[in-house]
């Protein structure tokens, strides 16, 4: 058996993975803490931060960070830093879980030269062989004469680099699956402020549509009390034109009165003669055109700025958001166009239905 290729086949995957924790800037394995960009790369905390003094050497102070820019060395994509600078990056613990395993699993190698796994069944057998059977790591003596004997068996090191390989496949999909959910949270994070973005575009919408109908209303609302004004101003003065017309005719008859009465107290029949025809003919001329005119019965009301205002109260409280009804009957009235019409026939036909 070739042992040496079977050592390098078993280090091909850790070192694979060992590129991937390999900061592009030191060129070292990322050290703790490691940060996540906006673009999904990784770096060290430090390096991002040494990177960010080298793109502003202007800056006030190299310690502490609040606010700036600096470019992804991986993808050159812009990275806009809050008052936090750097330090206001997310961690990625899932890389620097992966590393401490990395590390772990690196030193475990001299810790099983000095403890090699014992068998339980045997305790002085140490654990050779893996059961493909049952799954099993197990020893030699198991499979000649304990409960492993009629299993299939493999040598260690082939079960040892298939699920080698696994795991670091796995590793490899939880780094990749890390980094969707990543891109995933920065979408959901954009959806949420375009969410609040449009809600408030669409409440400053609905409060101008009700400021309009707020304004149409008054406008609507002062035509409508001038009219009613205009009326009010019109009666009254031809009430009061009717009320002068009566006082004029009561001063008349007062005074057409007062000269009859004197008329009939005169003692000398002459004298009363001469004056009581032309009286008496006055107080018939004046009866005769004492039939002033008079206003119809109702004038006081105003029946006639009613305003029915049921139907637009209706409309109001049934005012709501388009739901796509409208286009729903947009398709409706077009399967209606077209149906198929009846086909007419003859008017003998006609008739024979009808009886």
């Amino acid at each position: 058996m070739d042992y040496n290729s079977d050592i390098i086949r078993d280090n091909s995957p850790m070192d694979s993975l060992e590129k991937q924790l390999i900061c592009p800037i030191c060129l070292e394995m990322f050290q703790k803490p490691v940060v996540i960009l906006p673009c999904q790369h990784n770096l060290c905390r430090k390096c991002a931060n040494d990177v960010f003094q080298a793109g502003n050497p202007y800056w006030p102070t190299r310690t502490t960070v609040s606010g700036g820019k600096f470019r992804c060395p991986t993808c050159r994509h812009e990275v806009i830093l809050d008052r936090h600078g750097v330090y206001g990056l997310q961690r990625n613990l899932l890389v620097e879980n992966i590393i401490d395993i990395y590390k772990q699993d690196h030193s475990r190698p001299e810790k099983k030269k000095e403890n090699h796994p014992m068998c339980e069944k045997h305790e002085d057998e140490r654990i050779n062989i893996y059961c493909i059977t049952c799954q099993v790591p197990t020893c030699s003596m198991c499979k000649v004469f304990g409960a492993h004997k009629d299993c299939e068996v493999s040598p260690l090191q082939n079960i040892f680099q298939t699920q080698k390989t696994e795991l670091s496949n796995c590793i490899s999909m939880l780094v990749a699956g890390n980094d969707r959910i990543q891109a995933i949270l920065g979408q959901l994070e954009e959806l949420c402020k375009s969410i609040k973005e449009n809600s408030q575009k669409k409440k400053e919408s609905l409060n101008g549509v009700f400021e309009e109908l707020s304004r149409v209303l008054e406008e609507k609302k002062a035509v409508l009390v001038q009219r009613i004004a205009q009326a009010e101003e019109e009666k009254t003065d031809f009430v009061r034109t009717l009320i002068a017309s009566y006082q004029e005719q009561i001063q008349s008859s007062s005074n057409l009165l007062q000269n009859a009465l004197q008329a009939s107290e005169q003692a000398g029949h002459a004298t009363f003669l001469l004056e009581s025809k032309q009286l008496i003919k006055r107080i018939m001329d004046a009866s005769k055109g004492s039939q002033l005119e008079k206003t119809e019965s109702g004038f006081e009301y105003m029946d006639q700025f009613t305003l029915d205002t049921e139907h637009v109260l209706e409309c109001l409280r049934n005012l709501d958001f388009n739901t796509g009804c409208d286009d729903e009957e947009e398709e409706e009235d077009e399967t209606e166009e077209y149906e198929e019409p009846e086909e007419e026939q003859p008017v003998g036909q006609q008739e024979l239905q009808c009886v």
